[in-house]
């Protein structure tokens, strides 16, 4: 919006620094941040007293955390008004990747909403059917994926191997709808920890928005071999929104949460993330700087084939940083430690523009 008007006066004084997308990214920053912490007390108090008992927390789960009865969830609508709000006052409203994105961060956060709702409500951990939690998914990545390939080609581009790709052509749509529910499933199951998806999506976004403007400028993405998305620096911007709106959750995260993010909050996160690695055409950056993402979902999947097959486990409890847990890791050790491998990935992920 205040991109829009500065463009209408033509950026004259002041308005001209809206011009740039890194004056834009770092006030969507600040913005998404400053209002987060602004809302959070009074939005956590109004989700706990309308929640009464909060999330409903595993029996069969680790033993440390039935000490966290009581907690209200859906903490996610408290980092989807800061980063909806921080897009709309900074992001260029005429680009089509911007409302792509804002469509799949919308709509996946409205299906957590769905699943938090209904597991609260009904005081059980199953939530929204799975075959109708994916078929939401899939629909909303789907609108999604039509709009960013149309602004993008079909080509499925190889890190590490300059101007290389895989001409998809129409199954693009598929691959791109795929990466955004993947990626949006991958970050819900990760958040199990008091900040453990929190951290390592901030360290992913602003891995991102380096990654984004650089292929938004024609003479940058020349110059390191990586493609070019005309308009795709109005992506740093929104990744600027995720890091500040996830810091100002985390302010109210860190142990002892106060609040949790349920799937309203993982699901969008996620779903933002995929959807901007898509538009921005680094769709297998995100398999390595989203790698902890990755091997959450892996164990999960592994878990579940091999106890269906043998009927024993592969983990002592599935995702894997439960497993952890139980080996005796005390829930910050897991936590930070997760941490550090999200920043070494984000870093491998950085080399992958350079070594081509």
């Amino acid at each position: 919006m205040l991109y829009l008007i500065a463009q209408y006066f033509e950026f004259e004084g002041l308005a001209n620094l809206i011009r740039y997308q890194t004056f834009r990214a770092g006030a969507a920053l600040m913005t998404a941040l400053v209002l987060g912490l602004m809302i959070g007390p009074r939005f956590i108090a109004m989700l706990r007293m309308r929640q009464g008992k909060g999330q409903p927390i595993r029996e069969d789960g680790p033993q440390t955390h039935l000490a966290k009865r009581g907690t209200p969830t859906m903490g996610g609508l408290m980092i989807l008004i800061a980063l909806v709000t921080a897009m709309l006052l900074w992001m260029d409203l005429t680009s089509p990747l911007v409302w792509a994105c804002l469509a799949v961060t919308i709509g996946f956060g409205a299906i957590g909403f769905l699943d938090d709702y209904d597991k609260v409500k009904k005081r059980t951990h199953a939530g929204v059917p799975g075959r109708i939690r994916l078929t939401l998914e899939f629909v909303v990545a789907g609108i999604a994926s039509w709009i960013l390939v149309s602004q993008i080609d079909t080509n499925l581009y190889v890190p590490l191997l300059s101007g290389r790709y895989i001409p998809l052509g129409p199954f693009y749509y598929v691959f791109a709808a795929f990466v955004i529910v993947g990626a949006g499933n991958a970050v819900n199951l990760t958040d199990g920890l008091d900040g453990l998806a929190t951290m390592p999506v901030v360290i992913a976004a602003a891995t991102f928005a380096i990654i984004a403007y650089l292929a938004g400028r024609a003479d940058f993405s020349a110059y390191l071999g990586i493609p070019h998305v005309p308009r795709a620096g109005e992506l740093a911007i929104l990744c600027a929104g995720i890091m500040g709106a996830c810091l100002a959750f985390l302010w109210f995260n860190a142990p002892p949460a106060a609040v949790f993010m349920g799937d309203t909050g993982s699901l969008a996160l996620g779903g933002a993330l995929g959807a901007i690695a898509v538009a921005a055409h680094h769709e297998i950056v995100l398999a390595i700087v989203g790698g902890l993402f990755v091997a959450e979902a892996l164990s999960v999947i592994i878990q579940v084939l091999v106890y269906k097959r043998t009927g024993k486990r592969v983990f002592k409890m599935a995702p894997i940083h439960h497993h952890f847990e139980q080996l005796g890791w005390q829930e910050s050790t897991v936590v930070i430690r997760f941490w550090i491998v999200s920043i070494i990935l984000a870093l491998i992920g950085l080399s992958t523009l350079k070594l081509r």
